[in-house]
């Protein structure tokens, strides 16, 4: 008997549900292995759903099961020169070894994440726009390439970590929804990472990096700002930045339905079209999706009918605004407004795919009290500490026989990062309340006057050290520049940078840190 057109219009209701369960079980049976069963990957899900993915970003995996190409790039400080890290094999995951060893004794920056889809909306440095970055030109800092280690799939990957005044952004893409166009996105995140600044998004966003008005932005917002809007609890939560409010449902401001979200992994979701959106999460590691929203656009004008306009950005607004943290692993935008059961065939496989936490480099416990000893050959008796003549940092020789004082200048007390709590922040052990800080560069200890700034400039990221000894200190707002000992004063320093003390000499080894028992 000939198929004719109706009957394969009427199979289609069943055709594509049934493409999507042999899918999931597909995605079912790759956790672990070096490469993904063929259909079973995120794109290839929405693909078979009718919504295919038109931007593909990850710096842990592939999002297409037969992709082999780049997922991302780093630049090496002690050269300027770059590499592209790509998967293991195709479908697979990241090739973190060679990022590993490409950047050994040094530090890397991600300077491009590329898109797996084929349309080359990639994401760059973001510009400056309606508010200008803190990197040279107004643009915006990178995220430092070994910030975010951790593991997916049974492999070591890096995600992406967003420290304020750090973003990325396209302003010129290719089939990317504007106006009222539909589109869905979700993205991977580090639930635990997050602040109240604005503002931490991924998705689509306005072309000038300018506020162009209500409606000219659909992307993923998370974190606990409550200018806007906001959901049950405390926060953090996930909202959709639509440009001029952060949406938790159908009202501004707050919405009952919308949760406080705990996920170490997170998997958030936003999706519209004319008239209709929805706010979607869940467990990364385990279990299903939640519909926090699903109805029409806010009850405020300007949202319907949408303005898109098909930019772009990743842990900044719209605007450029950048006071925001996070850490990013994976997500896609796509053509069409996906299906819930298209989302949780997706959610299934990113469940196993196995995302787990990499251990805290140093482990550096926030309310415990360490010593930060040198590590170069020379000065291997020798502590950060306080100076008694004046504020500034140095390293100076403690040991048993010294005084009650020079041991309580070497000591510090580890706290929750003032300006992230992902990293840390040190208080003086002797005195309370003033915190080692970087002021033009040169670590000294001040008290703490409340301000962003303060709060930034006191913030240190421990990460793997760069000589395979203790822990690296990363500044928390110049993402490129680590606590080094110079001629015996204390900096923060970059290889091989403009500075004196940025020298390539010893770098590495004058930029990593024992952590030590508290000398008081």
């Amino acid at each position: 008997m000939p198929v004719t057109s109706a009957r394969l219009r009427r199979w289609g209701k069943w055709l594509a549900p049934l493409a999507l369960t042999v899918a999931m079980l597909g995605a079912q049976t790759s956790a672990g292995s070096s490469a993904a069963a063929v259909g079973s990957l995120p794109c290839d899900l929405y693909a078979s759903g009718g919504t295919p993915c038109v931007a593909a970003h990850s710096t842990t995996r592939a999002l297409f099961s037969s992709y082999n190409g780049r997922l991302y790039q780093v630049k090496r400080a002690s050269d300027g020169a770059t590499r592209d890290i790509g998967v293991l094999s195709a479908g697979g995951y990241a090739d973190a070894a060679a990022q590993d060893s490409f950047c050994a004794g040094t530090s890397c920056l991600i300077t491009v994440i590329y898109d797996q889809s084929g349309r080359g909306n990639h994401l760059t440095q973001a510009p400056p726009g309606g508010f200008s970055g803190p990197a040279a030109g107004g643009y915006d800092n990178l995220a430092e390439a070994s910030a975010a280690p951790v593991t997916v799939g049974g492999h070591k990957a890096y995600g992406v970590f967003i420290a304020p005044g750090t973003g990325y952004r396209n302003n010129s893409t290719s089939g990317i929804a504007t106006g009222d166009q539909p589109e869905g996105m979700y993205a991977i995140l580090d639930g635990s990472h997050y602040n109240g600044g604005c503002c931490f998004d991924y998705g689509n966003a306005e072309t000038n990096s300018r506020d162009n008005g209500n409606g000219t932005m659909e992307a993923i917002y998370f974190g606990n700002i409550k200018v806007w809007g906001y959901g049950t609890g405390n926060g953090p939560w996930v909202m959709a930045d639509l440009e001029n409010g952060l949406f938790s449902g159908v009202n501004a401001g707050y919405n009952a339905n919308d949760p406080s979200v705990s996920h170490r992994f997170l998997t958030a979701v936003v999706k519209g079209e004319p008239n209709h959106w929805a706010i979607r999460g869940g467990n990364a590691q385990s279990g299903g999706l939640s519909t926090f929203y699903n109805g029409t656009r806010p009850n405020v004008s300007g949202y319907n009918p949408m303005r898109k306009e098909g930019a772009i950005i990743l842990g900044i607004g719209g605007d450029n605004s950048n006071g925001s943290a996070g850490t990013f692993y994976e997500g896609v935008m796509t053509s069409g407004y996906p299906s819930d059961a298209t989302e949780n065939a997706v959610q299934s496989n990113i469940n196993s795919v196995g995302y787990t936490a990499s251990s805290t480099a140093g482990g550096l416990t926030a309310g415990s009290r360490v010593s930060l000893r040198a590590t170069t050959s020379c000065c291997t008796t020798e502590y950060l500490k306080h100076n008694s003549a004046d504020a500034y940092a140095a390293i100076s020789t403690v040991s048993s026989s010294s005084s009650s004082a020079d041991k309580l200048a070497a000591t510090w007390t580890v706290r929750a990062g003032l300006g992230d709590a992902s990293c840390v922040s040190f208080e003086s052990a002797d005195k309370p309340g003033q915190y080692l800080r970087h002021y033009d560069f040169r670590l000294r200890i001040d008290s703490n006057d409340g301000s962003a700034l303060f709060k930034q400039d006191a913030t240190f990221c421990p990460q793997a050290s760069h000589n395979g000894q203790g822990i690296s200190l990363r500044s928390a707002n110049y993402p490129s520049d680590f606590v080094r000992h110079y001629n015996n004063d204390a900096y923060i320093a970059s290889h091989g940078g403009s500075h004196t003390w940025d020298a390539a000499t010893l770098w590495a080894d004058d930029t990593s840190w024992a952590v030590a028992s508290p000398w008081a």
